[in-house]
């Protein structure tokens, strides 16, 4: 297989596999709240996620696309004067959430090792800012090297750790394991997952295009899809046998870690950071691109960014899952509908 294909499929991984989702919160919040029904959901929004990265990948390569903004202007068919207007206030949000998401990862870097190494929370924060400028720095070489490094021992990890879980469960009587939730919109839930996932994800899309090749995006899709699917079952596994209010957790995973496989717990805190790592690099280099072509500018821009960041570390991004993510998905479900419209115009 091409290692390009490889290359750019660790890069996506590495972008929808960040905090929220090595630490359980996600995949707990969109799917494991919903009893049964969430394995389902599982496959619907791996799924569309997929069909989406593919639809995208292709209209970024077709059109040439730059930034965020020439996307929107591609997939918003308005022929009125109002549709600069419209673009430009739906880019300017996408930027912020895409900062603010950022901003969150910073701190997030930082409260974990003080809470698992006692190293005070802005020296981790400082810690992830210096190493997003000297990645970003050297633009999408740099951002291809972590994730190669970072991201197959995610998967691996994560993997494991829903296997290992299997031994903790009676296989034939598992739905005796598994929540009855009262909730009804499991469907409603998977869908934002796919979609807010979108939005950050459509930066890092075209950061990729120089190295992208037409034939090669089914493939690269299909790649993404599979494995992200298999890391959200193998973690919603893990939390089937928690013996506390899954509810109360911030980090589900850490729970499962320290009393199921305490030997493994070194090598989680090492995943959760690279899940942050990577999360923070790909919307970093999402962020620059959206905001400028100029590469004096955007070192600048980097740089400013991610100093600002530290004092803003202070926030924490457990809320930001719960809260700003699904306000930001009914979004991504318009980008959504928008894009299946503009892809079955251009096929009729």
């Amino acid at each position: 297989m091409d290692k390009n294909i490889i290359k750019i499929a660790l890069v996506i991984i590495g972008a929808i596999i960040g905090a929220g989702f090595a630490s359980g919160q996600e995949i707990y919040i969109f799917f494991f709240s919903y009893g049964k029904e969430g394995i389902l959901g599982i496959i619907i929004s791996c799924t569309l996620l997929g069909i989406t990265i593919y639809k995208s990948l292709k209209i970024i390569l077709e059109n040439n696309i730059e930034n965020y903004k020439e996307f929107l202007e591609y997939i918003i068919n308005i022929d009125n004067k109002s549709k600069k207007y419209i673009i430009d206030v739906i880019n300017i949000i996408i930027n912020i959430f895409i900062l603010v998401t950022f901003f969150i990862m910073i701190s997030g870097f930082g409260t974990y090792l003080e809470q698992s190494m006692s190293i005070p929370q802005i020296k981790g924060s400082i810690i992830l800012a210096v190493l997003c400028i000297i990645t970003l720095s050297n633009e999408i070489k740099g951002i291809i090297k972590v994730s190669e490094s970072v991201v197959p021992i995610l998967i691996i990890f994560i993997t494991i750790v829903g296997l290992q879980s299997l031994n903790y469960i009676d296989i034939p009587n598992i739905t005796k394991y598994i929540i009855k939730a009262k909730q009804t919109n499991w469907i409603i839930s998977s869908i934002l997952y796919a979609s807010y996932n979108t939005i950050l994800l459509i930066p890092t899309l075209i950061s990729m295009k120089k190295i992208l090749n037409k034939k090669t995006i089914g493939k690269i899709s299909s790649i993404v899809t599979i494995i992200i699917t298999i890391l959200a079952i193998s973690i919603y596994i893990s939390m089937i046998k928690i013996d506390v209010n899954i509810n109360n957790l911030e980090m589900p995973i850490t729970y499962i870690i320290s009393h199921q496989f305490p030997h493994l717990k070194i090598i989680y805190g090492i995943v959760i950071l690279a899940s942050i790592l990577t999360t923070a690099i790909s919307l970093g280099s999402g962020l620059l691109q959206n905001i400028t072509k100029e590469k004096k500018i955007k070192k600048t821009i980097l740089v400013i960014i991610c100093i600002i960041s530290i004092p803003v570390s202070q926030i924490g991004f457990s809320n930001l899952i719960g809260y700003l993510y699904p306000i930001f998905g009914y979004l991504g479900i318009i980008q959504i509908i928008l894009l299946s419209y503009k892809t079955q115009i251009k096929n009729s």
